[in-house]
């Protein structure tokens, strides 16, 4: 028992430190080149001590007029955030669909506006310059986060849109569970978000619900493998085959994920582990009451 319990929490502690270690860098710069990462920008002085802090960015075929009414009307109960709206938009009045169109009732956000971020948490509206940028931050002075998106003309035609989020982990606060959820779920959203205003500016369509229903599927699949792995370990007699599927499921978590790769690859990279349970459970022979 003490050899199964030493490859669980082996299994535990891999997994985050691949993440750490192996994806989390590029993951804070995704699409920035070093000057975006390095340039200080509006908001930087509302955190400055941060936690946790990510540049991202994306090049869209268009002008910062054109790009701005797509940001000043994101948000919770508002336009949606154009991501993985089956989840960021769960609950919201506006509905589960982020907006595919310019509303103009969401068009003059002002400093100090309530900006809700999800059905528990908000944030406020902080220094906003038209067509340049707009700031979200926490209501503390200094504060405990703040998320910038900002515009940078590239040429009449190409504009670049930045995002550099900033947060101070709340370590002994209920607020910490919060916080620890976005350190892992920020990697995922904010290049979807990102791709999302591209797209509307662009003039293509959304990804239909049903594909991100799928891409979603996909993820709690992978992650109840893993749990299920975990769980095998003090079950089979030979718990070194579930430490391997174990291994096996984290790793397509990591991949389906952070990889950003075609759903398909993810389905199939589960479908595999899935198998690879299934042959090892029929060449087991230990039952519950041996464990």
């Amino acid at each position: 028992m003490a050899l199964r319990l030493a490859a669980a929490l082996t299994l535990a502690a891999l997994l985050p430190g691949a993440y750490f270690v192996a994806i989390r860098p590029a993951q804070l710069r995704w699409g920035a080149t070093a000057e975006e990462v390095t340039r200080a920008i509006p908001g930087d002085e509302l955190v400055p001590s941060p936690t946790f802090c990510a540049t991202r960015a994306i090049t869209i075929d268009g002008s910062a007029a054109k790009i701005w009414p797509w940001l000043a009307q994101m948000g919770y109960d508002r336009a949606g955030f154009y991501g993985y709206d089956l989840i960021e938009n769960l609950g919201s009045t506006s509905g589960i669909r982020s907006a595919k169109g310019i509303v103009p009732a969401w068009q003059h956000p002002q400093t100090g506006d309530v900006l809700p971020i999800s059905a528990v948490a908000r944030m406020y509206f902080g220094e906003i310059e038209a067509d340049r940028y707009l700031i979200w931050r926490g209501r503390t002075n200094p504060s405990d986060g703040s998320i910038v998106w900002a515009l940078y003309p590239m040429d009449a035609g190409h504009t670049r849109l930045v995002s550099r989020i900033r947060l101070h982990y709340r370590w002994t606060q209920a607020a910490l569970v919060l916080d620890l959820f976005t350190e892992f779920a920020d990697p995922v959203a904010v290049p979807k978000i990102l791709h999302g205003v591209k797209d509307r500016v662009e003039g293509r369509a959304p990804e239909s619900l049903a594909l991100e229903g799928i891409r979603i599927a996909v993820w709690v699949a992978a992650a109840g493998e893993l749990a299920a792995a975990l769980w095998l370990l003090f079950r089979w007699r030979r718990w070194w085959r579930a430490w391997l599927a174990g291994l096996a499921a984290g790793v397509t978590l990591l991949f389906v994920l952070y990889a950003r790769a075609p759903v398909w690859m993810g389905a199939a990279l589960v479908f595999g582990v899935f198998g690879m349970m299934f042959l090892a459970s029929r060449t087991d022979s230990e039952n519950p009451q041996d464990a």
